[in-house]
């Protein structure tokens, strides 16, 4: 079938055309919440008069978030848990990839997708689950803890009492975090996994017939070849830290839990927007939040720089 010369597509626009629902599609959801976000950021507006309700405030949303306690305390709580739940993430990752580079052969993809499942699974499926883990009375953590007290010269160690992990405030960041950790961690094992295949097995050929053993290839190849992809995760955990928002967001129920000891930057602007209406502050502190984002990334790559490369 033959098309009319005048419904050919010209070469020369033949890729803007195919492009152009990517382009399109971003625009409409991407590129104009951003710009829209960016412009309420200076406005206060009441959303059910409709957009002629718009009022210029000029800097007022920003120092009024500057000024917010609530919001300091949002950005406290997102930077406790992106570390304590991020670090240990790398910690245990990079070994673990090792040890499952060295000891697997034939089941690594099977053993590889067990710690990768839980990435991949419902965020309102782990917060369920581990709802009921939490639980006091008869959840199976306090029960695992209770009966490792029991252990000789373990009771000092454990607690003499359930712990109530989502009531008290003390408790609530410690237990977010392990769920973002337990979730996330394999997903790092397999960043580090993807990086060590890429490592040439004449290295530690080489470094074994001058004497290395496994600990000093360890610092001394794996360790240096992995920095690449150490920045990337690294770079990703800061990243997705801060704007932590689901798991604290469904174990709280969207309120923050006891003294707000849960409630990330993320979860406090969705209160400003949707339960205060406050949509100009909110617009504000997201984009206060996105200046912390970079800052961070930027510190993070001036620390992953090799030494003595260029500005």
């Amino acid at each position: 079938m033959k098309f009319p010369a005048a419904l050919r597509l010209s070469p020369r626009w033949a890729p803007y055309v195919f492009i152009s629902p990517f382009l399109i599609l971003f625009g409409i959801f991407g590129l104009f919440p951003l710009l829209f976000s960016l412009a309420l950021a200076f406005q206060t507006w009441e959303p059910t008069s409709g957009l002629a309700a718009m009022e210029f405030v000029g800097l007022d949303n920003f120092i009024f978030a500057l000024q917010d306690e609530w919001f300091w305390k949002s950005l406290r709580n997102t930077g406790w848990l992106a570390v304590a739940s991020g670090v240990p993430q790398h910690l245990v990752a990079i070994p673990l990839a090792v040890f499952i580079h060295n000891a697997f052969k034939r089941s690594r993809n099977a053993v590889v997708g067990a710690y990768f499942l839980p990435y991949i699974t419902s965020t309102v499926a782990i917060a369920i689950l581990f709802s009921s883990l939490f639980s006091t009375d008869y959840g199976l953590i306090n029960q695992a803890l209770l009966s490792l007290g029991k252990v000789p010269g373990l009771g000092w160690l454990m607690p003499d009492a359930p712990i109530d992990w989502m009531g008290r405030a003390e408790n609530i960041k410690p237990a977010v975090s392990m769920i973002v950790f337990w979730r996330y961690v394999g997903f790092n094992v397999v960043l580090y996994l993807a990086a060590l295949q890429t490592i040439p097995a004449d290295l530690y050929e080489a470094a074994t017939m001058d004497g290395a053993g496994k600990w000093q290839q360890f610092w001394s190849i794996t360790l240096p070849s992995l920095r690449p992809m150490i920045f990337f995760g690294v770079t990703l955990s800061v990243i997705g830290g801060l704007q932590l928002y689901e798991e604290p967001f469904i174990l709280t129920q969207g309120r923050g839990g006891s003294d707000q000891a849960g409630m990330t930057t993320a979860i406090y602007l969705y209160r400003m927007a949707f339960d205060f209406n406050d949509f100009g502050a909110a617009s504000a502190m997201s984009w206060l939040l996105f200046i912390v984002v970079v800052a961070l990334t930027w510190a993070t790559n001036r620390a992953f720089r090799p030494r003595g490369s260029a500005e």
